[in-house]
């Protein structure tokens, strides 16, 4: 078994870097792993199946390495770096880098669902509508500076110019049409820095799809508030809808812009499906928000 070492040193505030992986992994007795680059391709046919491919990086660094360990058939070891690190939150990673470390050399893994979509994946999230505009526009000192909570600025920054848009969501057999201010398709419990889906994990074999509609400021965040607090949708809004199944279907009058896992991923219409337990994770659980059934959930 070899151990990989992934990089990137743009994620987060850049003080875990490569370096600071490679002394917390030694300490734990993972030592000298093959250091390489997602931009070289040659290494990446070398992986073989049960290697440990550790990506020490954000959110879309981690969604490159889950895309290769299912094309590899290799262990995918998360270790945090950048701004939102929601894949870690979902897999109940401990926020010490040594007991990080710890886990990879342990060597426990776990099974989580990945969300497929055309020729690409995501872990965490896609967003249609106002969930792309951190991803496409907190970058540089303001992300720097106010860290994961600079997706939530941007979002107050921007939410009450937005008058939402047209669309149609497919959820299984559960179908919505209407204006929405945000879309978000969800494959785990938490996006957006840590925003928490109601009754979510990240190995229930079910997408989770959040749909806002556009309303003034103080309802969206009262309703977020209540959202959080009771930590279930609400049964009876005019601001949100909670839909829950295997695959997902967003149809917009206009195309606009996905993002998935913080990246941009082309335009609408989104095409989701969930493949359970299908990559393997360093890891011993995963957060769970609530129990998820095995029926379709609807609010609104």
């Amino acid at each position: 078994m070899t151990y990989w070492l992934v990089a990137n040193p743009k994620a987060g505030d850049g003080q875990r870097g490569r370096e600071f992986w490679l002394e917390k992994l030694a300490d734990a007795g993972v030592t000298n792993p093959e250091c390489c680059d997602f931009l070289e391709q040659s290494w990446k046919e070398q992986v073989q199946p049960n290697d440990v491919v550790m990506v020490a990086g954000g959110d879309g660094s981690v969604n490159t390495g889950a895309g290769l360990c299912l094309e590899r058939n290799a262990i995918l070891a998360v270790l945090p770096s950048g701004t939102a690190n929601d894949f870690a939150r979902n897999l109940a990673l401990p926020e010490a880098p040594e007991a990080i470390c710890e886990l990879v050399k342990s060597g426990v893994t776990q099974l989580v669902d990945v969300a497929e979509f055309g020729d690409g994946l995501f872990l965490n999230v896609a967003h249609v509508g106002l969930g792309t505009l951190p991803a496409r526009e907190s970058q540089g000192s303001a992300k720097k500076l106010f860290g994961r909570f600079s997706y939530g600025l941007e979002l107050l920054r921007r939410v009450s110019a937005k008058r939402g848009f047209h669309a149609e969501i497919q959820c299984d057999q559960a179908f919505v049409s209407g204006r929405w201010l945000s879309i978000a398709v969800s494959s785990g419990a938490f996006f957006g820095g840590g925003n928490e889906i109601p009754q979510a994990t990240a190995d229930d074999g079910f997408l989770d799809v959040i749909a806002v509609k556009p309303r003034p400021l103080i309802q969206l965040l009262l309703t977020f508030v209540m959202v959080q607090l009771a930590g279930k949708s609400p049964k009876r809004t005019s601001t949100l809808v909670h839909l829950k199944g295997k695959r997902c279907d967003v149809l917009t009058s206009r195309p606009k812009t996905v993002t998935v896992d913080g990246d941009e991923a082309g335009k609408t219409p989104l095409h989701a499906i969930c493949r359970k337990h299908c990559l393997r994770v360093i890891g011993s659980s995963v957060v769970s928000t609530g129990k998820a059934d095995n029926e379709q959930i609807e609010f609104g």
